[in-house]
């Protein structure tokens, strides 16, 4: 995590958003901007938050880790989106992991700061209830998955989330398969029954540095809207 000293994209972002809309007063001179590398964590489970992150720019992954110690994805956020509400309004410990996908940037208030000037603003406090009241949405839907759609579906989801979308070359998706395998909650073998049915659709090439897409509108079609 990289604290940027930008005014002015801090600005832009808080503009972007309509921030200061969620705040009785004007928020602007507690909020700081930062930024995250492509791979960083911006938290990790059962760690200390010591910030409240509003997510303005980038993709994460969201997921948990279980006790058998493997891992569960649980959604991507890719657009405004509370990081730590949870966490700072009750002082825990962050309940999963957020790590980056591509660069990113959050704006981020110290859950200090939060204590001494935002529990009694009314619009913040509603706000904070907006936000957790859609992570609950999100959980109940997302909880319901693995149980639901086959792994097919989720692997297409998963790799339309986190492929370089661009009209000029064919995207490739790249991963280590055994991490995700657990990710997605099916079995290594599986996994690649539904990489090799992906291929048989003709919608994955196998390459010697993994996978082309070739259609990315069927991929789209199977994600079902997996992992919102």
């Amino acid at each position: 995590m990289k604290k940027i000293d930008n005014p002015k994209l801090l600005q832009q972002f808080i503009d972007t958003y309509n921030m200061t809309q969620h705040f009785s007063n004007d928020p602007s001179h507690l909020l700081n901007l930062y930024f995250f590398k492509k791979g960083e964590h911006i938290c990790y489970e059962d760690e200390p938050m010591d910030y409240l992150f509003f997510f303005v720019e980038g993709k994460a992954k969201i997921y948990i880790t279980l006790k058998n110690g493997k891992s569960l994805l649980l959604c991507f956020y890719e657009d405004f989106k509370l990081i730590g509400d949870l966490e700072v309004m009750n002082n825990k410990n962050a309940t999963a992991n957020v790590q980056v996908m591509e660069d990113a940037y959050c704006i981020g208030i110290h859950k200090d700061v939060v204590k001494k000037y935002l529990l009694t603003d009314i619009k913040f406090l509603h706000f904070i209830c907006q936000s957790l009241s859609l992570e609950l949405e999100r959980s109940s839907k997302n909880s319901s998955i693995n149980l639901l759609y086959p792994l097919e579906n989720r692997l297409a989801s998963y790799i339309f989330a986190t492929i370089e979308h661009s009209n000029e070359a064919t995207p490739v998706f790249n991963e280590n398969l055994t991490a995700l395998s657990e990710l997605l909650g099916g079995s290594y073998r599986q996994l690649h029954r539904s990489i090799n049915a992906l291929c048989d659709k003709n919608i994955l090439e196998r390459k010697s540095h993994g996978f082309s897409v070739l259609d990315v509108k069927r991929l789209e079609e199977m994600t079902a809207d997996l992992y919102q």
